[in-house]
């Protein structure tokens, strides 16, 4: 009989304790968190400045939310795929159009090139706190970074993401064995395909990462690997493709085209704007508008980090132990194929007639520099580590001699202690001893020094940028709100067809959702250039339409000489920072 008998368990249950996340990768998350916060705020006080060509991609978006068209280019163009555009569209479709709208995705997409690149610098070998480093970095938003990373005028913000997880999905196929690859090879294919027919200036991120991964894997793309990885390809590029196909049209000769646009450069200003100026504008060193000497000092020391971080790769490389197939060599070739993909990136704007003729506006075709730092500061961070932990081991092992119940040790702790680390005078204590064979030598702790005084530098200069984009938001945002009255303006006259300049039309069609259409005219009352031609018709048709531009431009001061009381001349209408002119009836 069992009646009264407990059956005791077979074993107790015991609670879980939390699993809580590490010191950095917490740190990370509160940086993470307040770099997102801090370019939403952005957005919400108008910065950065919108202009017509993110208007462009923001009527792009509206016409796919209306279902009136579904562009594959640029609207003008026949290169920069119109990703964004489809993007924003769902949003445009819900809430309207409106800057804030077109510039969430693109909030979205900086979020997740964060993410990304802690993941990959963790991937690549760096510990929490090299990537709590990283993401302090890339979180800094001077003026042309945050530029890049949230105006939707095409091929910039989804560039640094796409950049990352390509090297992220490079990583896993060189070091991961037998198991589900081919989903790898397929998102690495369809990325690229997406990549090129987004934006062509990621092209050296793709050829360098992608003969990596021929030169070590060689044998499984000759089966059924290259095949889905080509077939991903194409589809990833199928709007470029189908498009070349039916219209007859070639991207890679439109982009040279655009390229050489304009008087040749000189071959110093090209030198000057693409590794003088080009450098520190895209790391986010300089103030809106300008970059002061003081900033510049980031133009000498990226080339030789760059360097010194391919050197280091290389030797890693080398003489890491190992297969092909180990961490630390995968880890080393990738670091290798980014910094190789940033060196392509600046030579090719290095020699560009845009680096000669317009380097600080021009210097957006760099922001994919940025996928590489997980491997640029690598060498700071090797250098300035040890220096770091000795500190931390000296006191953590002069408190255990000062603690010991040996008086004589506890003196000589005490003794060294006070001699600022005289610990190299005292052999006779064994843990001293112990703590100066792990010293390196006087090289190490120099390059230790310098390395931590570089990283300062960095987060210091690029710290500085940020607060000048903080101090010029109200300038900007009077500026928005100038727009916006200029917008009622139009409406309450009752305008709905208008002439003015590029940077004018555009942005006024896309605020109004195409309430109000404008044709391009030049200074001189010429016709300009028209992404969308229809407009053109649309305002020739109208002999009310009016003209539109800024106060104090010379657009204006030529249409203020038409004022005046006979037929045929203009009456003007005075807003806020602009000048409307109604044909005399």
């Amino acid at each position: 009989m069992t009646a009264g008998v407990r059956e005791e368990p077979r074993e107790a249950v015991r609670p879980r304790t939390p699993r809580r996340l590490p010191l950095p990768t917490v740190l990370a998350l509160l940086v993470g968190f307040a770099a997102v916060g801090y370019r939403l705020a952005l957005l919400f006080a108008d910065v950065p400045p919108t202009n017509s060509d993110e208007a462009t991609m923001g009527l792009a978006a509206l016409h796919i939310a209306r279902g009136d068209g579904f562009p594959v280019w640029f609207y003008g163009q026949a290169y920069m795929g119109t990703l964004e555009a489809y993007l924003a569209a769902p949003l445009v479709a819900l809430a309207g159009p409106s800057v804030l709208v077109l510039r969430l995705p693109t909030l979205a997409l900086y979020a997740l090139f964060l993410l990304l690149s802690w993941r990959l610098t963790r991937r690549l070998g760096g510990d929490r706190w090299y990537a709590l480093l990283v993401v302090a970095v890339l979180a800094l938003g001077a003026d042309r970074v945050v530029k890049n990373q949230l105006i939707a005028g095409g091929g910039y913000p989804e560039l640094n993401p796409a950049g990352a997880a390509l090297a992220l999905l490079t990583v896993g196929l060189c070091v991961a064995g037998p198991g589900a690859r081919l989903p790898r090879w397929a998102a690495w294919g369809l990325i690229a395909g997406v990549l090129l027919w987004v934006d062509p200036l990621i092209l050296p991120y793709v050829l360098t990462l992608g003969a990596l991964l021929v030169a070590w894997r060689w044998r499984e793309l000759a089966g059924r690997a290259g095949v889905v990885l080509a077939g991903a390809l194409l589809l990833g590029a199928a709007p470029m493709i189908v498009d070349s196909i039916r219209h007859g049209r070639n991207p890679v000769a439109a982009v040279l085209a655009a390229g050489g646009t304009g008087a040749p450069a000189d071959w110093a200003d090209r030198l000057h704007g693409g590794l003088v100026l080009g450098p520190p504008l895209a790391m986010g060193f300089c103030s809106p508008g300008r970059c002061a000497t003081w900033q510049l000092w980031w133009a000498v020391a990226f080339p030789v980090l760059l360097t010194l971080a391919a050197l280091t790769a290389w030797h890693t490389l080398r003489r890491a132990s190992g297969g092909p197939r180990s961490a630390e060599r995968v880890s080393a070739g990738v670091r290798l194929a980014l910094l190789g993909g940033a060196a392509g990136v600046l030579a090719a704007y290095a020699v560009s007639n845009a680096a000669g003729r317009t380097p600080i506006e021009s210097s957006r075709y760099l922001s994919c520099l940025a996928v590489a730092v997980p491997a640029l500061l690598w060498p700071l961070w090797q250098a300035a580590r040890p220096l770091a932990a000795r500190r931390l081991t000296w006191r953590r092992q002069f408190a255990e001699v000062a603690a010991s119940d040996r008086p004589a040790e506890r003196q000589l702790a005490e003794v060294a202690a006070s001699e600022g680390g005289g610990y190299r005078y005292l052999p006779e204590v064994e843990s001293i001893k112990a703590i100066g064979e792990r010293v390196a030598g006087a090289r190490a702790r120099v390059a230790g020094v310098g390395a931590l005084a570089v990283l300062a530098g960095v987060l210091g200069t690029g710290a500085a940028a940020t607060v000048e984009v903080i101090r010029a938001a109200p300038a900007v945002h009077a500026e928005a709100d100038r727009h916006r009255s200029l917008v009622d303006t139009l409406g309450a006259l009752g305008v709905r067809h208008v002439r003015g300049g590029y940077w004018t039309c555009n942005r006024l069609a896309y605020a109004t959702g195409e309430n109000v259409l404008c044709a391009v005219v030049e200074d001189d009352l010429r016709p300009g250039f028209d992404r969308l031609p229809a407009y053109r018709r649309e305002v020739a048709a109208d002999p009310d339409a009016a003209w539109v531009a800024p106060a104090g431009s010379p657009l204006a001061a030529r249409l203020d000489a038409r004022l005046g009381p006979e037929a045929g001349a203009l009456d003007v209408v005075a807003v806020a920072g602009w000048r409307i002119y109604l044909p005399r009836r």
